[in-house]
């Protein structure tokens, strides 16, 4: 079972606090400094959206929890 994941990167600021919390699922985007899906997880080119193993779940909940601008959602 697959968990979609997805960050609304216009609005990301890129703190850093996602990928700190959970690099298994979050890195920073070299070219822009903002957050994104590691590769091996995303369903897109920019890293928006992805889909993550169950396993991953409650780690990029507690991501999506700790982002001060409220971008990351885990459905």
């Amino acid at each position: 079972m697959m968990t979609k994941v997805s960050i609304d990167r216009e609005e990301c600021t890129g703190c850093s606090q996602c990928w700190e919390d959970c690099p298994e699922v979050f890195e920073e985007g070299p070219d822009d400094n903002l957050s994104r899906i590691v590769k091996k997880y995303r369903t897109d080119d920019d890293g928006a959206e992805g889909d993550i193993p169950d396993d991953l779940v409650e780690c990029a909940r507690d991501a999506a929890d700790s982002c001060p601008v409220e971008v990351i959602t885990v459905d």
